[in-house]
């Protein structure tokens, strides 16, 4: 089954030819990183217009490398929540129209879960049931994926997400955008225990997170820094960040391992490119005996093959869309209205 897949929820526009949910023939993404440096973020309109002036030609492009044309299509998948709302309707839209002019099934995919279908793309093998730690600009969540489009929440950021806190640490530090990357870079090999940073303790819920407080805490040391004339240690301000992060992380995803029985744990979206959560969730995993899988740092940000990987398994499910599909800004990954 030819799936073509689009993703357009923020920054990237991004269209995919995905075959049975794990092979990608083709994943085509115009990146809009350069013209929102010069911003320090993301400008929703702008990302909203460049959307409209790149999907048209990128489904060309998709078609063209992997050699198909329109009638070898199923499938059309199309990211529909959550994201930025201009930008999310871009993609609803160009794939409403796609579908209904090619006579073909219309599949709406949840952005989270597409994330978490990167590792099936990387990991032919890996089936569920298994946990997977979801660490990405908007969201931090810890997820029991029990089958393919059934999952359940074990636990979530109550404030910001991990990426955002990353992205408004090195944004201040005036590293360039996309900041989370720059901070990892600079915080490799860096003293991680220099500056005190605090971590969240666990509520109710032992699962859920907390990171407004060590976002507050990092950008009060920096601006006292600035006021006083005191000279920081960018590198090991960077690595302690960091080391906190994954304390944050790490120890939840250990109690969540040791608690279900999982012995399987996926690790998704764009902070998993993160060399430091990467490189403890690797170490405590090897200590419980459990086997992690995280997908090249290719498919850790937003793309169209991770969209078409996860659009197949919701086809079997039977999830699919007609003409009245609507974008969402917000919305729960098991499909439920914020």
């Amino acid at each position: 089954m030819n799936i073509l897949a689009v993703e357009s929820s923020c920054d990237e526009t991004a269209v995919a030819i995905v075959r049975d949910g794990r092979e990608v023939l083709t994943d085509c993404i115009a990146s809009q990183v350069e013209l929102h440096r010069i911003y320090g973020g993301v400008v929703p309109e702008i990302a909203s217009r460049k959307h409209i002036e790149a999907i048209y030609g990128l489904a060309d492009q998709a078609l063209e490398q992997a050699k198909l044309t329109r009638a070898d299509i199923d499938a059309v998948a199309v990211t529909y929540a959550p994201g930025l709302i201009g930008a999310v309707l871009v993609g609803v839209n160009f794939a409403k129209a796609a579908a209904l002019a090619l006579g073909k099934p219309l599949i709406p995919v949840h952005h989270i879960r597409g994330h978490i279908a990167a590792n099936y793309i990387a990991y032919p093998d890996l089936k569920p049931p298994f946990l997977c730690l979801v660490v990405s600009g908007g969201h931090t969540m810890i997820i029991e994926v029990t089958d393919y489009t059934e999952m359940r929440i074990l636990g979530t950021t109550l404030d910001d997400a991990a990426g955002e806190c990353f992205d408004k640490v090195a944004r201040v530090l005036g590293m360039p955008y996309p900041g989370g990357a720059a901070l990892d870079k600079a915080a490799r090999g860096a003293d991680d225990t220099k500056y005190a940073l605090p971590r969240s303790k666990p509520g109710e819920n032992p699962y859920n997170m907390s990171f407004s407080g060590l976002k507050t805490a990092a950008l009060n040391l920096i601006h006292h820094a600035e006021q006083v004339g005191e000279e920081l240690d960018i590198p090991a301000l960077c690595a302690s960040f960091s080391a906190a992060v994954s304390d944050t992380l790490v120890p939840r995803v250990v109690q969540a391992i040791q608690e279900t029985g999982h012995k399987k744990i996926a690790v998704a979206g764009g902070v998993a490119a993160n060399s430091r959560i990467r490189a403890d969730i690797m170490a405590a995993a090897d200590k419980l005996g459990a086997t992690v899988y995280m997908p090249p740092l290719s498919l850790c940000g937003d793309n169209g093959a991770m969209i078409g990987a996860q659009a197949y398994y919701e086809y079997l499910a039977g999830n699919v869309a007609d003409m009245s599909l609507n974008a969402y800004a917000t919305k729960s990954i098991l499909g439920e209205a914020l």
